[in-house]
Parts: structure tokens; C-alpha cells; sequence
């Protein structure tokens, strides 16, 4: 004996696959440790070559919390615990912008460094502890220096 399908998971495909663009969730998070700020070099587009907080996106069925822990492992080899969110930011697609196409809504954590080894993996090229003076002058994105500078690092 066969099972029927009623056509309602058909109609949901439907529904998803013929939904407008949907934005994009991501975290990142902010490492401080003695007067300095982890950060990551971008490797890859948008953004390739410019410094940022260690994060990415958030995987189906994964916490917040969770996904900026892994994001911060897989792209510096530090173990962190991760606090209480701190910011946000939204980025909008644009014509003039590297994410041409994309629209990001980042959440962005306090996060303490509890164990691991400094280590550039995943999508980062590089990642380094910067202290105040060599963050005055380094490529970073907009939102970084925007946080940077509400946190008093820059």
C-alpha cells in the first residue's frame, strides 16, 4: 500500500521557491584580550582584504551563540565564550557596494577567549590581536570601525 502525498509539501516548495529574496543572517563577534581586538582578513569576496570581527552565517537549526563560537574557531582557531549580544548591523544591497545582490543583518557578541591556538582558517586569510595605534590606520569594514569606535578602540 502506497502513501498519497495531500500536495501540501508541494505547495510549500512552491511557496519557498517563488519567495521574493530574503535577507541573509550572520554574526560576528568582538574578541578583546589585554588592550587588544581579534580581527580577520578576509579572504574571499566581499570584502577580500579588508579586516573585519571574526563571523559569518548562521546555519539552519543553529543558535545564535552557537554560530558565532564556530564562526570565531573556524576563522581564528580561538575558543571564546560567547556573551551578550553588543550590536548590530544591516547591510544593504547596493549598487556602489561590494555585496552587490545581498542584504546581511549581522548580530554582533561580546566574546572571551578561553583556549585554542591563533590560526587564519576557513574564509580568513590572516587573523592578528591589533592594539589601538595600529587599528587608526588599518582597511576595515565600515561596521567594524563603527563598533571599533563606539567601544573606544579607535
Amino acid at each position: 500500500m502506497g502513501f498519497r502525498s495531500s500536495g501540501a509539501a508541494d505547495t510549500i516548495a512552491g511557496m519557498v521557491s517563488s519567495s521574493p529574496p530574503r535577507p541573509l543572517l550572520g554574526v560576528s563577534t568582538v574578541i578583546r584580550h589585554d588592550g587588544m581586538v581579534l580581527l580577520v582578513q578576509r579572504a574571499k569576496p566581499p570584502y577580500e582584504g579588508i579586516w573585519a570581527f571574526p563571523g559569518g552565517a548562521v546555519e539552519f537549526g543553529e543558535s545564535l551563540a552557537a554560530a558565532a563560537a564556530r564562526e570565531v574557531l573556524e576563522e581564528t582557531g580561538i575558543v571564546v565564550e560567547i556573551g551578550a549580544p553588543i550590536d548590530h548591523a544591516e547591510i544593504l544591497p547596493s549598487p556602489e557596494s561590494a555585496t552587490v545582490g545581498r542584504h546581511y543583518v549581522l548580530m554582533v557578541f561580546d566574546g572571551r577567549p578561553v583556549g585554542g591556538t591563533l590560526a587564519a582558517g576557513d574564509d580568513a586569510g590572516d587573523a592578528r590581536w591589533f592594539g589601538a595605534e595600529a587599528l587608526a590606520t588599518l582597511p576595515m569594514t565600515k561596521d567594524t570601525g563603527r563598533i571599533l569606535a563606539r567601544l573606544g578602540m579607535r
